[in-house]
């Protein structure tokens, strides 16, 4: 376990520094395309950040049978629950109050529509090829959609800039880093909840997820740092959008019509707190145009009793 901890820190250090990179690039990137950051951040960050979800997900349920399709499935769940209250939370209090762009609410709204897709999906009836299908459809729509509205969703197209290729240097290698070092600790981090005799669907929310959701956190902290508010937006609205859609196609058409283990997978309520948490961010933005210090406090509070929750439920067979 000492070897994995070791691995841990080193993997925690390494994506700081790639997502660092990773946002700069992607900044710039809009300012060469002329599109809106928050465009940028749905596209390219929300993406990029969403492809450890992605693969360790689509790992697990191919390797790992039904047990593997729960981790998949809790960390499906818990990446969206962590985005909107971890990844929202961190930064406003180590950086400041986060200022929202005008559009932000319905952008938000726009990724909970896609994650409660994915819940009814997920929590009624069994699993299928055909809902894997209707997922892809539906992921396809919503890049159309995102892709066709441009500026007018949100977001402010940023000053032209003149740097040659580096900018798109600086994209490509820091998400080749972010995702490396994604991979590294999710995997050092899954090897010690073993050790510890967690179900999959347990793993799969507070690992797991935690793990792969560190891309969104790092690029949000550094995008936080520079003041790019549109490309935090962008990172949640894509984040949860790809985490629901692109990834819940991929365990729904991997597993097929394997049924679930429902001794080692998530509660039906977890789902549920789930859009609840991604609805309930739409409400306290309705509150005002910024997001400080009280508002960070609860939206951790609440992380930490879904987990709880769990924990209580369902760690353990």
């Amino acid at each position: 376990m000492v070897t994995d901890l070791l691995l841990l820190v080193l993997g925690l250090a390494g994506l700081a520094l790639a997502a660092d990179r990773f946002v700069l690039g992607a900044a710039e990137v809009a300012a060469r395309m002329r599109v809106s950051t928050v465009v940028t951040g749905a596209l390219i960050i929300g993406f990029g950040t969403s492809a450890p979800e992605l693969v360790v997900s689509t790992l697990a349920t191919l390797t790992e049978g039904s047990e593997g399709t729960s981790l998949a499935m809790g960390n499906i769940v818990g990446s969206n629950v962590a985005n909107l209250t971890l990844v929202l939370a961190i930064p406003v209090l180590v950086v400041g109050n986060l200022s929202l762009e005008p559009g932000a609410k319905r952008q938000v709204a726009f990724s909970a529509a896609g994650v409660t897709v994915f819940a009814l999906m997920a929590g009624l009836g069994g699993p299928s090829i055909w809902k894997g299908i209707g997922l892809v459809v539906l992921a396809v729509a919503a890049l159309v959609v995102i892709v066709s509205l441009r500026d007018h969703f949100g977001g402010v197209p940023p000053s032209d800039t003149a740097k040659g290729a580096e900018p798109w240097i600086l994209t490509v290698v820091g998400l080749l880093g972010t995702v490396a070092f994604a991979w590294l600790v999710v995997r050092s981090a899954t090897a010690i909840a073993e050790e510890l005799g967690w179900t999959g669907g347990f793993v799969g929310f507070a690992l797991v997820a935690v793990g792969t959701s560190l891309p969104e956190l790092f690029t949000v902290l550094a995008a936080a740092r520079r003041g790019e508010t549109g490309l935090i937006i962008g990172n949640l609205l894509g984040s949860n959008l790809f985490n629901s859609l692109t990834v819940g196609a991929a365990v729904f058409l991997v597993n097929g019509a394997t049924p679930y283990d429902a001794a080692t997978g998530l509660a039906d309520w977890a789902l549920l707190a789930m859009v609840v948490v991604c609805w309930g961010v739409i409400l306290l933005m309705k509150t005002g145009k910024r997001i400080g210090k009280w508002e960070a406090i609860v939206l951790l509070s609440v992380y930490a009793g879904v987990l709880g929750g769990l924990a209580v439920t369902g760690a353990t067979v």
